[in-house]
């Protein structure tokens, strides 16, 4: 009997450690694309993905619990505090369709957007919607993220995606692609952070930097779990009762 206890606790502990260290695809929700001007390709040059822009990336798996959208509502400033077009709330009120009254148009030259998450978090992925694709193709120039728990950037920076392969904003590793309304999603390796903060430096179309929405996924702190965890307890106490 001793024996069949063990095994059935070793069982049970491998079960939940296999749990532990599943992964799940986190869901992303895609705006229809923008048809807007005249046919225009980008030719394929060495810097540039070759990932076929009219189909979607595969997704991005992560542990359980670390799919969390955590940037929407957040509060959004930047380099340029009076964009042109737009207001910098719309980089995470959620809208991604590509209009006039939902995206945000800064200055020329090199510029930043910088989502304050309210407190620390792990982040696992974040997606960037520049614009909504369309016939008009275009590539914008020294994408960079950064992440940090320092709000003016000083320390403690980690640089979770960059394609600045002329290295004209000090940095260079990913590859140049082109805009859709897929965004550009990528996986980042469970930093911590506050703020995450989004550079660009004009597109092949013109010099102006436009965001419609950025989404940051990750963890919530074991604050906001049990919030959630309380809540979910609740509705499913009172689905029983209504039974």
């Amino acid at each position: 009997m001793k024996k069949r206890s063990i095994v059935f606790a070793v069982i049970i502990g491998f079960s939940a450690a296999v749990q532990s260290q599943e992964n799940v695809p986190i869901k992303m929700t895609f705006p229809k694309p923008a048809f807007t001007g005249t046919p225009v390709s980008v030719k394929p040059y060495v810097h540039l993905d070759p990932y076929p822009p009219h189909i979607p990336r595969p997704p991005i798996f992560v542990p359980v619990g670390c799919d969390t959208l955590l940037s929407q509502g957040c509060k959004v400033t930047s380099s340029d505090p009076d964009p042109i077009i737009g207001e910098l709330s719309y980089v995470t009120d959620g809208v991604k369709e590509y209009d006039m009254a939902n995206y945000v148009e800064l200055s020329p030259k090199l510029q930043w957007i910088q989502i304050d998450l309210g407190e620390e978090k792990e982040i696992h992925a974040v997606c960037i919607w520049h614009s909504g694709g369309g016939e008009v193709q275009r590539v914008y120039r020294d994408v960079i993220c950064q992440i940090s728990s320092d709000p003016k950037f000083a320390d403690g920076v980690a640089t979770v995606f960059n394609n600045d392969h002329d290295n004209s904003a000090g940095l260079g590793k990913d590859k140049e692609y082109i805009e859709t309304h897929f965004g550009r999603p990528f996986a980042v390796d469970a930093v911590k952070g506050r703020y995450v903060r989004c550079y660009s430096r004009g597109n092949t179309s013109n010099e102006m930097n436009h965001y419609l929405e950025v989404e940051v996924f990750g963890r919530q702190n074991e604050r906001e779990q049990k919030a959630e965890a309380d809540n979910a307890e609740v509705r499913r106490k009172k689905a029983e009762e209504a039974q």
